[in-house]
């Protein structure tokens, strides 16, 4: 009998970063890849730059599990500071990937449980493409290519093709150029 294993990702940001469109993304590429997936949010209070909480599934195998994300194999933070916040990190599992928008080398961080950390300066690239809404960056696409690089989970082709599929109108280039920045600028630091 083989134990079936769901990859789970919880996404932590600001509201208007995009992490509910960050984690569609993420389930749509890997949905192309032929997986299995789920993306759904959790939201607070429904507001611009109110802490917005969201989740991807990804597996092999049909997924049955309908919860919250509790134990994230996955954890990413659209905002650096939700380093310093305890409640972001709760149940990140040991052996963990995290991924981080800051400017800061991914050695630098340290978080308990990460076999594997993950950074790009998310924001500054945002800026740099003009993705922006009401003035504010919103670094998720960019954030997606992170994700990509450090798990492994899809390939930056079918991110595209998802992008494609779920952004319509003006941005879609510069999103699909915000995934490739993304993912090429990423630095990865493995803990032994």
């Amino acid at each position: 009998m083989s134990m079936r294993k769901i990859t789970e990702i919880r996404w932590h940001g600001r509201g208007g970063q995009g992490a509910v469109l960050a984690s569609r993304i993420l389930a749509k590429a890997c949905f192309l890849e032929g997986k299995w997936t789920q993306a759904f949010p959790f939201f607070g209070a429904e507001r611009r730059g109110a802490p917005v909480t969201a989740f991807s599934r990804i597996s092999d195998e049909p997924i049955k599990l309908r919860s919250q994300i509790y134990s994230p194999d996955v954890l990413v933070f659209l905002d650096p500071l939700f380093l310093s916040i305890p409640k972001a990190i709760e149940g990140f599992k040991e052996g963990g990937i995290l991924v981080v928008n800051t400017e800061r080398n991914p050695e630098d961080i340290e978080v308990r449980g990460a076999s594997k950390v993950a950074t790009v300066a998310a924001t500054s690239i945002a800026v740099d493409l003009g993705l922006a809404v009401a003035g504010l960056p919103v670094p998720n696409t960019v954030m997606v290519g992170a994700v990509i690089k450090a798990t492994g989970l899809a390939s930056l082709n079918s991110v595209k093709q998802a992008i494609k599929e779920l952004i319509k109108g003006p941005l879609l280039q510069v999103n699909e150029k915000a995934v490739e920045m993304g993912y090429e600028r990423t630095k990865i630091h493995t803990y032994s």
